[in-house]
């Protein structure tokens, strides 16, 4: 375990820069100014060497304060959003300050009564956090950055709290959900490998219709939806799902829009952004829409795929 003491950031330093930030913490141990001897009850430990997971730096600005630093985008500094990172080691009635301090984006629902999610090993389901508790401005301190505080406090010394910038939705979690889905056996659900990306990991494309949309020379509307293009967004994922979850059900209008629709869902377009806690960008820089996040092989068997006439697009 590494172990970090750090002094207070003096105002108007450089402490808000970047460059230090090379990966994400991995089980940081902060310790008081001058303490030497083993960690107690109380010395927070930040973790985000986890899938999705992204926090790149941790300063303890007094017994109580910490800012905290987000990893920047792989290869794109411009991106620094996401976060999504464990606390351990705390005491029971442990109050703290965190402050995310470089923040990117000058506009942020944070602003308008959005507030972290937290959960912790004995409540596992996801909770915001009281958005009276939650702040977002900028500060002369980092560079004038646009910094999030939020004052939180410990109540169980055993359990492990994670933070999320939004709820968080892994490519694990999604392959686990379309392998239940395949194992259903369902005659008008298709899944195939558009290809992988840049670190093998799998682009899926799901078909949901009528077999007989699928025919030699039948002719139906297309409606073609995506998700995940930047995988800090992954509010889509749950809206896919949940697109998903309706289309291949026994509701009567269900069963009648895959008679007379084809359903092309590509539900993760950014898998390696999304497995590496990215907010924009993939592995190779790219943060913009229209350009793929995948080898070029895989892009020319997108283009090239035969899609019937008249598709009706949409990008969640």
């Amino acid at each position: 375990m590494a172990e970090g003491s750090q002094s207070a950031p003096e105002a108007g330093n450089d402490m808000g820069n970047d460059d230090a930030i090379g990966g994400n913490v991995s089980k940081y141990i902060v310790l008081p100014t001058g303490y030497c001897g083993q960690p107690k009850k109380g010395h927070l430990i930040f973790d985000a060497c986890f899938e999705s997971g992204n926090l790149g730096r941790v300063d303890q600005v007094s017994e109580f304060e910490y800012d905290l630093f987000i990893r920047p985008d792989t290869c794109n500094p411009r991106f620094r959003v996401w976060f999504n990172f464990t606390v351990e080691n705390v005491k029971e009635s442990q109050r703290v300050i965190f402050n995310i301090v470089n923040f990117s984006k000058t506009k942020s629902l944070y602003r308008d009564g959005m507030a972290p999610m937290v959960k912790s090993t004995s409540r596992p389901k996801w909770q915001r956090l009281p958005p009276k508790n939650v702040y977002y401005y900028r500060c002369p301190d980092h560079r004038k950055n646009y910094v999030m505080s939020f004052a939180f406090c410990f109540d169980r010394e055993e359990d492990i709290y994670q933070f999320a910038y939004c709820y968080p939705y892994t490519y694990t979690r999604f392959q686990h959900y379309l392998d239940s889905l395949q194992k259903r056996n369902m005659d008008y659900f298709f899944r195939e490998q558009l290809g992988q990306s840049v670190q093998q990991r799998k682009l899926d494309l799901l078909t949901i219709t009528s077999p007989d949309n699928l025919r030699e020379g039948a002719e139906q509307k297309v409606v073609f939806i995506t998700g995940r293009v930047h995988p800090g967004e992954t509010p889509s994922s749950f809206v896919c799902q949940g697109i998903i979850d309706f289309l291949v059900s026994q509701h009567p209008i269900a069963c009648v829009l895959r008679e007379y629709l084809v359903f092309k869902i590509a539900p993760m377009l950014n898998p390696d952004g999304v497995y590496l806690g990215n907010y924009r960008c993939s592995l190779m820089r790219n943060g913009s829409r229209g350009r793929p996040f995948f080898p070029s092989s895989s892009a020319r068997m997108l283009r090239t795929s035969p899609i019937p006439a008249h598709p009706l697009t949409g990008t969640l």
